[in-house]
């Protein structure tokens, strides 16, 4: 796999720790085996490396949670479609399922993630061996191992069986040298659990600044709960890893939701809080991928693709829309519709209208829709940075990968799972309901109808938060069934088939490693 080449020189360097800012950007520079990783700063500059593979951005790169997953995976979904300024050809295929194994994007997703566990890998090396603070030490190698487990979850989740590489090779230069197998799903899992557990025990509660958004043990936890409900889910549907989701959910959870974490997370009172920048890393962020507005390319990209491009003083491309498809008699029916009309939580997640900054005027795309008098098109606000209105390409708004919210809903989904719709499920699921002003679910539900409930609430609590296609995966409906085929049938993605669960390998790998096989159907 020529791309493991480990290149630490082109790496975005965030710095940190005492009296550096966690999102300040280093002079980029020449890096060698021979003068880094020798000091504490080298060790700090390197853990910033692999947290900088989750947000990079600017004009002409993309990573997973900077608008990567989003044109590599929720353009693919029943929810979210490429907007008429959408035009990259294989962005487009992807998202009516019709990519091979060819497509580009899907090739920069296996791309980006594979760089990022490279640079833990050698962190994990090299760290080590330098002489510094214990303490500090552990940290770093815990935050280490948690990215590594981070980025392994979301390649076998994507793909399967993946090549599991653990170790860093400081000779390697050829792509012989890198040509992996695949490893079991399995046994990729297993060293996911094995990097979070460990992660667990050496990392801190909580930062103060400027280390705030770094990974904690909270977080570990969380995304260690979500990786057994996921091994307990399809494919692999080891269902008694629903008792392991509970316990180490609860473990994270606060006292106040049936708890016995430490970890002060809460939800917010008012769900718009979630995703406005001036609210970051409140109570109910667990973990997310960091942003700056206006700052050298350290602005959230996602937010520009959003905006109807035709408002005058705002920046848009809308290249990123919601799936529109038929319902009865509307021709336009969206996830938008899908909502309650007391759901707080539509009106944070969506704006119909754009107010121009230099003119005043509000403007609406309308929709010719007999079934729906004056319907609009509805626009994904959740990127929205109201103090970076004159560049909306540079959002500060994080990128939630962890919210408490998501830990509720974990807890609720392996509950019922485990022992049905327990009193403990439905207080964990109502939490989050009764937050978007909804009524409690109706006591006395089946276990079926509790999924199906917690399953709609679960997509529009996270709608256009990189969740849908992973959800897409994994659900299931009252026989056991996967819901990937019917899901994507009922929004006119007629040509869904089971085998798309998983991602092709990218031929690019193909071409230079002949111990990996391409996944079945592609």
């Amino acid at each position: 796999m020529k791309k493991l080449i480990p290149l630490l020189s082109f790496v975005l360097i965030i710095s940190t720790s005492s009296c550096k800012k966690f999102l300040e950007e280093k002079p980029k520079s020449i890096i060698t085996e021979d003068n880094f990783y020798k000091t504490e700063s080298d060790a700090i500059y390197g853990i910033n490396a692999i947290y900088s593979m989750l947000n990079a951005g600017g004009s002409s790169e993309q990573t997973p949670y900077n608008t990567l997953f989003s044109t590599g995976m929720d353009m693919a979904t029943d929810d979210v479609d490429p907007g008429p300024g959408a035009v990259n050809g294989d962005v487009r295929s992807l998202s009516v399922l019709a990519q091979t194994s060819s497509n580009r994007t899907i090739f920069q997703l296996w791309q980006q993630h594979y760089a990022a566990i490279v640079k833990a890998n050698v962190a994990l090396t090299k760290i080590p061996g330098i002489s510094f603070d214990a303490v500090l030490k552990a940290r770093l190698l815990g935050e280490a191992r948690f990215l590594r487990a981070l980025y392994y979850f979301n390649l076998v989740r994507l793909w399967g069986d993946v090549p599991l590489v653990l170790e860093y090779n400081p000779t390697g230069i050829t792509a012989s040298d890198y040509a992996n197998a695949r490893t079991s799903s399995t046994l990729v899992y297993a060293q996911i659990e094995k990097d979070l557990g460990e992660a667990v025990t050496v990392l801190p509660a909580s930062y103060s600044s400027p280390d705030v958004g770094r990974a904690t043990k909270g977080a570990a936890l969380a995304l260690l709960a979500k990786v057994y409900l996921t091994e307990a889910s399809l494919p692999l549907n080891i269902t008694r890893q629903y008792a392991l989701a509970v316990s180490t959910a609860l473990q994270a959870m606060s006292p106040s939701e049936g708890g016995t974490g430490t970890f002060g997370y809460a939800l917010q009172t008012n769900y718009a809080n979630v995703f406005l920048p001036a609210y970051k890393n409140n109570s109910e962020h667990i973990f997310s991928a960091q942003f700056k507005s206006n700052s050298q390319s350290q602005g959230n990209n996602q937010c520009a693709r959003a905006i109807f491009n035709g408002v005058p003083g705002l920046s848009g491309s809308y290249s990123e829309q919601v799936r529109f498809y038929k319902n009865g008699a509307d021709n336009y029916f969206s996830i938008y519709k899908l909502y309650h009309a007391g759901d707080k939580r539509k009106q944070a997640t969506f704006v119909t209208k754009f107010t121009s900054p230099s003119t005043g005027q509000a403007i609406a795309l309308k929709i010719t829709n007999p079934a729906v008098p004056n319907d609009s098109t509805p626009f994904f606000n959740k990127a929205w940075d109201p103090s970076s209105i004159s560049l909306t390409s540079e959002s500060a708004a994080n990128v939630s990968i962890l919210r408490y919210a998501e830990l509720l809903l974990i807890h609720a989904e392996a509950e019922n799972e485990l022992s049905g719709p327990t009193g403990t499920a439905y207080n964990s699921i109502n939490k989050v309901r009764n937050r978007a002003g909804l009524p409690a679910l109706t006591p006395g539900l089946s276990k079926d109808q509790f999924r199906d409930s917690l399953y709609l609430d679960r997509r529009l609590e996270l709608v256009w938060e990189y969740q849908r296609w992973f959800d897409l995966i994994r659900q299931k409906d009252a026989s056991g069934q996967s819901i990937f085929v019917a899901s994507l049938h009922t929004v006119g993605k007629t040509n869904a088939k089971d085998y798309q669960r998983l991602y092709p390998i990218p031929l690019n790998e193909l071409a230079v490693n002949p111990n990996i096989k391409q996944n079945p159907g592609w």
